[in-house]
């Protein structure tokens, strides 16, 4: 888990897959759920961030873990030690950290066009919608799948903008 957080953080990976974290975990017989692993990854994500923002060493990273965190296991401040030694400074050599990941990231987006046939709550039948499916990564790695519908000019609207932001990233 730790590895992968670490592969995420390098942006070599578009996420934590928590899913099959979680099924690994279980077939090993520990018994937790994706939406407590998330958290997990999500700490852990954030311990290698703040590790590679201040530059930390294995060692350094170690006692402030022994002193911050009383609560985890001697095992874990272990192994997250070993992985920041082993690949912990390809992040903090990454421009600064300032590669780190710290927003989320999109992953898959999709669209449709279609045409309402019946509908409780449309006025007029036969009116076009698009519906758009997005994947996100959100910044522990977690992946969503969103799908929402909305009318063409909405999505004209949405598309004006999608295109404003792109250019202005394009300018940075």
């Amino acid at each position: 888990m730790c590895e992968q957080v670490i592969q995420y953080l390098q942006c070599q990976i578009p996420a934590v897959n928590t899913i099959e974290l979680c099924q690994r975990f279980q077939a090993a017989g520990i018994e937790i759920v994706a939406s407590d692993l998330a958290k997990v990854v999500n700490a852990i994500s954030f311990i290698f961030s703040t590790a590679a923002k201040n530059k930390l060493s294995s060692e350094e990273l170690s006692t402030r873990l022994g002193h911050t965190v009383s609560s985890l296991p001697k095992q874990a401040v272990q192994v997250i030690r070993h992985v920041w030694n082993e690949q912990g400074r390809a992040i903090t050599v990454a421009e600064n950290a300032k590669n780190v990941v710290a927003v989320g990231q999109l992953i898959d987006f999709q669209w449709k066009l279609g045409v309402t046939v019946s509908s409780d709550s449309c006025k007029s039948l036969k009116s076009p919608y698009v519906t758009i499916a997005v994947k996100v990564a959100d910044a522990s790695g977690h992946i969503t799948n969103k799908t929402f519908e909305m009318t063409v000019p909405q999505f004209q609207n949405f598309y004006s903008k999608f295109k404003e932001m792109a250019s202005v990233l394009e300018t940075v």
